[in-house]
């Protein structure tokens, strides 16, 4: 039975974009088309099974709107730190309910719905599967997505695939080292020098702390206090024309520019897509990043790339990402 059949007898999955403060839900049908939304708060639980509970009693009324568990196919579920392989999320350190061991989430869900198939990958993997179903990397065999959040993450797909590795958890671009000995910046993982320190909206938030300490140049960031300037700030001020703001997504595109690099070096792909909040700064990030690559990219692969910003709509795009998870069941 193709997908089509199988879309006309249950025609919606049910997506979930699991982050560290809220867990949102969405049915989806085969176009892409979000059917009906809830969601609760990710914390606040002290196990699993709670957290499950929670979930579960709050799909309820939302399966019920489409017409029962008989029309859902299947559920997709974007997490940190959960791994395809085994359906589990393995200590993760922003969720309390699972930042000391090994839980079986996917297992978990489809005992709690009626034994529908469930599925689950990193929020990163699902945003490349989201761009390959229903975003611009449609028709794609070969590219990367790079997302600018909090972290940085990436979903590789290389021949149509996506890269799990050998446990299921390859393809964490965010913590190549681009800062190597001392000088590294401390980053989350508890290594230093990693690009997620730098080039996540985080690392632009301290880029910016670090410039306004060690410079007296004028700046509109100036009027903040400094523990509290984010990455958004930053592109505010670069947007009035603030020299100082600029200069930090020279350097934060700069380095994303050679790490793609360095990324093309592996896998030769048709395009990296740019996903997250951090690429609303348009050409400010953008056009540094292309000129850094290709200023450092191997002669072979030069030229062949593109640069692309997500296609999908930056409400609903993890839940759209986690929901493809499902369709991806076979």
């Amino acid at each position: 039975m193709n997908m089509n059949d199988q879309a006309t007898m249950k025609p919606y999955v049910i997506g979930l974009d699991l982050g560290g403060t809220n867990s949102v839900f969405g049915i989806v049908d085969s176009r892409g088309d979000i059917k009906a939304t809830t969601a609760i708060k990710t914390g606040g639980y002290t196990n699993a099974e709670d957290y499950v509970d929670a979930c579960v009693t709050a799909l309820q009324p939302i399966i019920e709107q489409v017409g029962g568990l008989e029309t859902i196919k299947a559920m997709g579920i974007g997490a940190p730190n959960a791994n395809y392989y085994t359906g589990t999320i393995e200590y993760a350190p922003n969720l309390p309910w699972a930042h000391n061991g090994v839980v079986p989430l996917a297992k978990m869900f489809s005992d709690r719905l009626g034994g529908i198939p469930v599925a689950m990958t990193n929020d990163a993997n699902a945003a490349a599967i989201g761009e390959m179903v229903y975003g611009v990397a449609r028709g794609m065999k070969n590219f990367i997505v790079i997302t600018l959040g909090t972290g940085v993450g990436s979903g590789i797909v290389v021949n149509g695939q996506l890269l799990y590795g050998s446990d299921g958890f390859a393809g964490e671009l965010g913590h190549v080292t681009m800062v190597r000995g001392e000088k590294g910046r401390l980053c989350g993982c508890g290594r230093t020098g990693c690009l997620e320190a730098y080039c996540s909206a985080t690392g632009v938030a301290r880029t910016a702390r670090e410039l306004l300490a060690t410079t007296d140049r004028p700046s509109l960031l100036r009027d903040l206090n400094p523990e509290e300037i984010t990455s958004l700030d930053v592109s505010i001020a670069a947007g009035k024309g603030d020299e100082l703001a600029k200069e930090i997504y020279e350097f934060t595109g700069k380095m994303l520019g050679e790490a793609c690099a360095d990324f093309a070096a592996f896998s030769s792909p048709e395009a990296f897509i740019f996903f997250g909040g951090m690429v609303k700064a348009g050409d400010l990030i953008m056009n540094p990043i292309r000129e850094a690559y290709d200023a450092h990219v191997l002669k072979i692969f030069k030229g062949k790339a593109k640069f692309l910003i997500s296609g999908l709509d930056g409400a609903s795009a993890a839940v759209l990402g986690a929901s493809a998870v499902g369709w991806e069941i076979q």
